[in-house]
C-alpha cells in the first residue's frame, strides 16, 4: 500500500522563526537533494545518511537560495517508512516557499493534509491510534494533554485495544469448536466461563470509557462562562484572572455584546475563559441575540461564573439562570466586596459562592482554586494526568461504547439460549470494531477524515 510518488512540504508553523524546515518523503528525495545542494565543504562526496550537512540550497537557475544544513535518511526506519530528506533553511515565509518551489522543481509534488502521517500509517510506520496521537500533541491545550497523547502516541492504547480483540478472538474460537462439534459443547465452551470471559472485557472497555469521559477536561479544556448582569464586574473579573486587559470596561451598560474567549491554565487545567454579554432586558436586537448566546453558552458550560455586583445583589436574572442551568453547575462570585460588604441572600439559591473584588483583585487566588476543584469534581475527581494513562478520543470512545452495545447483546443472546453460530455474529462484530479503532480494518472514508483534519506537513 506505499506510494511511489515523491511528496514535499513546510514541516515548521507558517510565519516568522529562526529556522524553518522542509520535508521531503519518496523515493527521490535523495535524488533531488542532491541537485538542490551545494556543500560548503571541499570534502563533501556525497550523504552519510542520518548525518547533518552544511551548506547551500540553489534555484531551479543554480542560483543561492540560502545558507542551510540537509540531512538524506534512506531506508525504511524514517517517519514514513520510506526513503527522506530534510531542509533546515532559515525560518522566513519568503525563504521557506521559494525552497519549497525548487524541491516542486526538481519532481515532488505538494504534499496533501496530512500525507506524511497517512504514508506512516500505510506503511505500518504506526496503528491510526499513534497517528490520532500526533494531532492531539500537537492540538494539547496544556501539558497535562501532552502526556495523554504521549501514551498513546507511544503505542499504549493500540497495543491495549489489540489485546482486547485478541481475548474475544480466542472466545470466538471455542464458540467455532462449540459449533462444529455441537455434542461436545458443554466440554470446550462452559456457558458460565463463557459469560464470565466476556463481562471481563467489557469491564475492561469501560474502563476506558471511564477515562475518556474523566480526563476530558484535561484534554480539550473546561468551559467556564462569565455570567451575570450589566456592569456586575465580568469584563474586570476576566481581565483580572487574564492578568491583563483583554475585555472593554466601562460604566456603559451592554458594552459586552458578543461573546469573548481566552484560553489559561489553573495549576496545570486548561481552561476556556468565556465572557459574555449581561442578563438584562433590552430593545436592542443586537444586544438581545448577545443574551440569547449568552444563555446557550452557561448551557453548555463545565461551571458557569456567575458575577453579582454586590452592591445590587441577587436579581431576578440571576435567580432565573441558576434555575436554567442548575446550582451544582454555579459558583457565585460576589462582585465589589471593596464597597459593598460580604455577601448576603447566597444560601437562598444552594449555590457555591467567593467573595472578590475584580477591581483591586482581591480574592481571584481563592476563585482560581475554586474554579479549579469544582471543575475536577464534577468530573469525578479527575486526578492530574500521569504518564501511561490510557485515554481514547472521541472517535474511539465512539467505537468502545459500539463494542460494548455488541458484547452486551451477546449476553443477552446467552441468557436467552441463542444458539452459538448466531452468538458468533455479535464476537465477530465487536472484533471488526475493536480492529477500526487501530486502522486495521477502517474504512477509507473515515481514514480519509481523520487525515483531513492534519496539516499539509504532518
Amino acid at each position: 500500500m506505499t506510494q511511489n510518488d515523491t511528496i514535499a512540504a513546510i514541516a515548521t508553523a507558517m510565519g516568522q522563526g529562526g529556522i524553518g524546515i522542509i520535508r521531503i518523503s519518496g523515493s527521490d528525495s535523495g535524488a533531488i537533494l542532491s541537485k538542490l545542494f551545494r556543500s560548503s565543504s571541499s570534502k563533501f562526496t556525497g550523504f552519510r545518511p542520518w548525518v547533518l550537512h552544511h551548506g547551500h540550497i540553489l534555484d531551479a537557475k543554480g542560483e543561492d537560495l540560502d545558507d542551510v544544513l540537509v540531512v538524506h535518511m534512506p531506508g525504511t526506519k524514517t517517519f514514513t517508512g520510506e526513503e527522506c530528506a530534510e531542509i533546515h533553511c532559515h525560518g522566513g515565509p519568503a525563504i521557506l516557499s521559494s525552497v519549497l518551489e525548487a524541491v516542486f522543481a526538481h519532481g515532488a509534488r505538494p504534499a496533501d493534509c496530512g500525507e506524511f502521517s497517512k504514508r506512516a500509517f500505510l506503511n505500518g510506520r504506526m496503528d491510526l491510534t499513534q497517528v490520532e496521537a500526533i494531532a492531539e500533541m500537537i492540538a494539547a491545550p496544556a501539558r497535562e494533554g501532552v502526556r495523554l497523547a504521549q501514551a498513546k502516541l507511544d503505542g499504549l492504547l493500540g497495543q491495549r485495544i489489540v489485546e482486547l480483540r485478541t481475548q474475544l478472538e480466542l472466545i470466538r474460537m471455542k464458540l467455532c469448536v462449540a459449533v462444529d462439534f455441537p455434542e461436545e459443547d458443554l466440554e470446550c465452551l462452559d456457558p458460565q466461563e463463557f459469560s464470565d470471559d466476556i463481562t471481563k472485557v467489557m469491564q475492561a472497555i469501560r474502563t476506558l470509557l471511564g477515562n475518556f469521559d474523566r480526563a476530558r477536561c484535561w484534554r480539550d479544556g473546561a468551559l467556564v462562562v462569565l455570567a451575570g448582569q450589566v456592569n456586575a464586574g465580568k469584563s474586570s473579573l476576566m481581565n483580572g484572572l487574564l492578568g491583563r486587559k483583554r475585555a472593554i470596561v466601562t460604566d456603559i451598560p451592554g458594552t459586552t455584546r458578543d461573546f469573548l474567549e481566552e484560553h489559561l491554565t489553573f495549576d496545570g487545567l486548561p481552561i476556556r475563559l468565556v465572557d459574555t454579554a449581561g442578563l438584562r432586558e433590552t430593545g436592542d436586537i443586537v444586544e438581545q441575540e448577545g443574551v440569547r448566546l449568552s444563555r446557550d453558552l452557561a448551557s453548555q458550560a463545565d461551571l458557569v461564573l456567575l458575577v453579582v455586583d454586590g452592591t445590587r445583589g441577587l436579581g431576578q436574572h440571576e435567580k432565573e439562570l441558576i434555575a436554567s442551568v442548575g446550582a451544582e453547575n454555579v459558583l457565585l462570585v460576589w462582585n465589589k466586596v471593596d464597597i459593598a460588604g460580604g455577601a448576603q441572600d447566597v444560601n437562598s439559591v444552594g449555590c457555591a459562592f467567593v467573595q472578590i473584588s475584580a477591581k483591586h483583585g482581591e480574592g481571584l487566588d481563592l476563585l482560581s482554586d475554586a474554579i479549579r476543584t469544582t471543575i475536577l469534581s464534577r468530573h469525578g475527581d479527575a486526578k492530574e494526568p500521569e504518564a501511561g494513562d490510557l485515554v481514547p478520543n472521541l472517535r474511539q470512545s465512539h467505537a468502545l461504547e459500539q463494542a460494548v452495545a455488541e458484547l452486551e447483546g451477546l449476553l443477552d443472546d446467552l441468557a436467552m439460549q441463542v444458539p452459538y453460530d448466531l452468538l458468533g455474529v455479535r464476537l465477530e462484530t465487536a472484533c471488526s470494531i475493536l480492529s477500526e479503532i487501530t486502522g486495521e480494518t477502517t474504512p477509507n472514508e473515515i481514514l480519509n477524515k481523520i487525515f483531513e483534519s492534519f496539516c499539509i506537513g504532518k
